[in-house]
């Protein structure tokens, strides 16, 4: 008999959905029924990954729920802003009568929501329900600590209460913790602009109360990456780096299929001799800067594996694109998504040029890979600082006047990353301290079991 009946729910993103997915496996193993909530949007893409695997089916305990998110069919979901207004707005109502919906059907009474910090809203449903509540940060502790201080901010005039920033500074919030600029905060787009005023000012609103609401905060971090954070904030409970097993073979929830061709191609190159190059699942390069990025990995003269989704590059020469990589088939393949739990952890690999996102930090870290970094939006940035900054193991690109990160400039910077020892070393250093967290008495594995013993209760 199961432990329990979990409610697991994502905010709609690749990079919320594969945390709580890797959660939900780790939940499902030690015995509880977990029903895992994505909006109807993201519940067709995940289906769709999961094709070729088998479909639903290969989630093994995990079952799958959708709800609709409020928006039109041909709505912008990459416009964060509206995406978390409608989902504030709209996802509660229809959790509830999810809930209901569920219990009317024969299916166990919910004990427990595990939610996304930010669907708070739905916490309140939750409470309504006779449900408990627990949340989890998909980002890094610092960020969320950002985030509990942004009105602290206000007041102390570094931003104002859209927030834009009122002075451009570089702040750090404790020791140990990355600096940040105010204009790079975690709620700023790409081109700096808050993330929808309105949605942000929410965000500040619902995290002041959140400690009325949920019982506890997990977040997919550990005690040796984040000391000045967890310093700050004790009450944050790291159960990370989060993997859904020891094999990296169950599926974390991907939006696109993944190209498992692309493991075999790096069985045959030699040891930490690839680079793999990939910016998630929101990014996207207008094609000058792709073209850079394109000619700069040719230039490096490396084998590299190269991540490009199929709305990666707005408006980029298809001819230009194919006479390309007919130019460096011999040397790098290029595929549209892949397993990067497994691409991170396989031998070839030698450094990683990514947008620093933090699902793909934690998994670089718990690989002992060194990071080339190319930050694009939101938290991203405070991702930067962490890998730069505090843990040493990687280098940032630097862009022109123009904004563009040139080629010369990536190959200069992947040259230096793998000729860099030191870097190598403290990668290696932090992943395994990064192990040892997860296993037996470590700290995050005890974390866990606490986890797992109050939402027994």
């Amino acid at each position: 008999m199961a432990k329990g009946h979990i409610l697991v729910l994502p905010f709609p993103a690749q990079g919320h959905v594969t945390p709580f997915m890797k959660l939900s496996h780790r939940l499902v193993d030690h015995g509880f029924e977990v029903t895992f909530v994505n909006t109807e949007a993201d519940h067709s893409r995940v289906l769709g990954a999961l094709q070729p695997a088998g479909g639903a089916t290969a989630l093994g305990g995990i079952h799958l729920a959708s709800i609709p998110d409020g928006l039109a069919d041909d709505d912008d979901r990459r416009n964060l802003g509206k995406l978390l207004d409608a989902c504030s707005w709209h996802v509660p109502g229809h959790l509830e009568r999810l809930v209901t919906e569920m219990e009317a059907a024969g299916r166990p009474k919910v004990n427990w929501l595990v939610g996304d910090m930010v669907m708070s809203p739905c916490f309140e449903v939750a409470k309504k329900l006779g449900i408990r509540v627990a949340s989890f940060w998909t980002a890094s502790a610092a960020c969320l600590a950002i985030m509990r201080n942004a009105s602290k901010l206000i007041e102390e005039g570094l931003i104002n209460v859209e927030g834009w920033a009122e002075r451009d500074e570089t702040f750090q919030l404790a020791p140990g913790m990355p600096a940040i600029q105010t204009s790079r905060m975690p709620w700023l787009d790409g081109t700096g602009t808050p993330v929808g005023p309105p949605a942000m000012l929410e965000l500040i609103l619902r995290f002041a109360k959140l400690k009325s609401l949920a019982e506890v905060v997990v977040c997919n971090s550990f005690d040796e990456a984040e000391v000045g954070a967890f310093k700050l904030y004790p009450e944050f409970l790291p159960i990370g780096p989060l993997v859904a097993d020891r094999e990296l073979k169950k599926p974390v929830g991907h939006f696109l299929p993944e190209d498992e061709r692309c493991v075999k191609w790096l069985d045959a190159r030699p040891d930490r001799s690839v680079v793999y190059v990939a910016f998630g699942s929101m990014a996207i390069f207008d094609p000058r800067q792709f073209e850079e990025l394109a000619e700069g990995l040719e230039l490096a003269g490396r084998p590299f594996l190269w991540v490009v989704r199929p709305d990666f590059a707005a408006g980029l020469s298809e001819s230009w694109f194919a006479e390309f990589r007919q130019r460096v088939a011999g040397t790098g393949m290029i595929v549209s998504w892949c397993p990067q739990q497994q691409v991170l952890a396989h031998r070839a690999v030698a450094c990683f040029v990514s947008h620093c996102g933090w699902n793909s930090t934690m998994e670089g870290v718990r690989n002992g890979v060194p990071f080339l970094c190319w930050p694009y939006f939101t938290d991203q940035f405070i991702d930067r600082s962490y890998i730069t900054n505090v843990w040493r193991t990687g280098l940032a690109v630097s862009p022109n006047a123009d904004g563009i990160v040139t080629k010369e400039e990536l190959r200069s910077k992947v040259e230096q990353v793998l000729g860099d020892g030191d870097i190598r070393e403290r990668a290696r250093v932090f992943m395994d301290a990064s192990r040892r967290c997860i296993r037996g008495s470590g700290s995050s594995c005890e974390n866990f079991n606490k986890f797992v013993n109050l939402l027994s209760e």
